[in-house]
């Protein structure tokens, strides 16, 4: 199967899985979303828009044979104001919202999840000056606009701020970079052994008068 990640656009926006292509629980306050009520779309829509021009790309899509299987979204607090409902709210001033995180059913146990959070750490990496990402765990079943606690433990992210429904998590970006550092220092003394086995070709010393007596 053929895997591709692409970026959340306008675009690509109908294809977020399930009902959140129509959900606005982190982008409008409650009060918002009621009067959003029946033009959930458009509202969306605007958002996306919004954030594309004042931030950037808030969000990515996997695929798997051309078929959309999964997507995250996340952006600054300051463009997720439903998150402050929440009790765990608000977000670390150096931290940028991991909102959503979904994936299809029918491409559950993929590890398509961590692939996503892997590519959207990466792009936030890129852009320099973001600390660390948070998100608001869900530590029961039933809640599907808040991402599972047990998923974002596994996926790197440490409790920030404890709650028995809606616990805040963190992880930090720094060390994400270290653990590349690392990986690549592995990868190096791998190597090493196998680069010490290469013969070195030795160049051909030219014949001379001196070392070999006279030539016929």
């Amino acid at each position: 199967m053929a895997r591709r990640v692409a970026r959340l656009t306008l675009d690509t926006l109908p294809h977020l899985v399930g009902e959140c292509s129509s959900c606005l629980f982190w982008q409008l306050d409650p009060v918002e979303r009621g009067r959003a009520c029946g033009h959930e779309s458009d509202e969306l829509s605007a958002w996306v828009s919004q954030v594309l021009r004042e931030w950037g790309s808030c969000g990515r899509i996997v695929y798997v044979d051309d078929v959309a299987a999964g997507h995250v979204v996340y952006a600054p607090a300051a463009h997720v104001p439903g998150a402050a409902q929440l009790a765990t709210a608000p977000v670390s001033g150096d931290a940028v919202l991991l909102a959503q995180v979904r994936v299809s059913p029918a491409y559950a146990g993929q590890g398509l999840g961590r692939v996503l959070v892997q590519a959207m750490a990466k792009d936030l990496i890129k852009r320099g000056g973001i600390r660390a990402v948070e998100a608001f765990g869900a530590t029961e079943v039933g809640h599907p606009c808040v991402v599972p606690a047990d998923f974002l433990l596994g996926v790197g992210f440490r409790t920030q701020r404890s709650h028995p429904r809606t616990p805040r998590m963190r992880m930090e970006l720094r060390s994400l970079l270290s653990w590349r550092s690392d990986l690549e220092g592995a990868l190096d003394r791998l190597l090493a052994p196998v680069r010490h086995q290469v013969p070195v070709q030795q160049p051909r010393q030219p014949i001379t008068r001196e070392a070999d007596g006279p030539l016929p």
